[in-house]
């Protein structure tokens, strides 16, 4: 059986049978490797080589706050108990430097920009402070802490060599091709208790670490996981970021999932219970949002369902033809 660590809070800390087992399990994907983005591929420069920064310090703080948000802000956080105990590599992953797993290689060269979902130009910190509010569903840091301007460095370090305005190949993660059907949570089960619960658990609720502090496996839905107005509450990222990374021992040049599989496992995922905090002034423009944008009012005619599962290219049709 393969095992899936979806969001793992170790950075490898899985086992995985071999690829020919994930073929027998249905999961051959020799024909869509063809398809996936190969070329020019940001590689992170050497974290060996932060020694020899001026700021060294600040930056490996950063890092380790990065890599190990809970044991500073967790529920038995060291500074303060204001997060669910997720950390930040959860979902960018090995500290924000592989690709297509939500890597930080663009975040300096690219902001400030705007950003629809706000409507305004958002700056570092507040890209880092929705992260802290969403997916760690917790509270702002103060944008003057410590804490704020080392992970601020970290991130800088890490995007160094990228010109600015350029957005490198490997950012964000793998753009999957919509279904002509419903990403279906009821197969996504079916998968999830074949290839995710060792890790996970049958509830999906991970499991903590001896200590108290920490997930070695976190949470992917229920009280102490992302709330439904994290970037992985929609489907398209969350197949994208499951089809590149999981289970353990994938990459983008080496999925071990079918497209279909890693929709309907994030279908599944997002069907579940979490915790609902919503932010009224997302989406201004509610032209802007995008198709698996499951809450309403859309400027459009499709329901919410629809756009929480799709099929979603009736739903893009409409935007091209407006």
């Amino acid at each position: 059986m393969i095992l899936i660590c979806l969001l793992s809070l170790s950075e490898f800390r899985c086992s995985n049978n071999n690829q020919s087992a994930n073929t027998a399990a249905g999961g051959d994907t020799s024909k869509e490797k063809k398809e996936l983005p190969v070329t020019d591929v940001w590689v992170a420069p050497d974290s060996n080589l932060i020694s020899k920064e001026a700021d060294a310090d600040l930056i490996l703080y950063g890092k380790s706050l990065l890599a190990h948000t809970s044991e500073y802000f967790g529920p038995k956080g060291s500074i303060a108990h204001s997060t669910n105990g997720m950390n930040c590599q959860n979902c960018h992953m090995i500290s924000g430097t592989k690709p297509f797993a939500n890597n930080y290689s663009a975040v300096y060269s690219t902001y400030p920009k705007f950003r629809a979902r706000s409507g305004t130009t958002e700056s570092i910190v507040k890209r880092i402070n929705d992260c802290f509010e969403r997916s760690l569903n917790g509270k702002k840091l103060d944008s003057t802490s410590r804490e704020m301007s080392a992970m601020i460095a970290y991130i800088k370090w890490l995007g160094k060599d990228v010109p600015k305005g350029v957005t490198p190949n490997g950012t964000g993660v793998i753009q999957l091709k919509y279904l002509d059907r419903p990403a279906d949570p009821e197969l996504g089960k079916v998968t999830f208790e074949q290839k995710c619960i060792t890790c996970h658990g049958i509830d999906g609720q991970g499991k903590f670490s001896p200590d108290g502090k920490s997930y070695t496996y976190p949470p992917l839905w229920g009280p102490h996981s992302y709330n439904v107005s994290a970037g992985l509450y929609r489907i398209s990222s969350l197949a994208g970021f499951i089809k590149g990374n999981m289970p353990y021992g994938s990459t983008y040049l080496e999925p071990q999932l079918t497209d279909e599989q890693a929709w309907d496992i994030a279908a599944y995922i997002s069907s579940q219970d979490r915790p609902e905090k919503k932010f009224q002034e997302d989406w201004p423009d509610i032209s802007k949002k995008p198709v698996d944008y499951p809450f309403g009012p859309y400027a459009d005619a499709f329901n919410e369902q629809q756009h929480k599962y799709g099929p979603f290219e009736p739903i893009q049709a409409f935007y091209k033809k407006k």
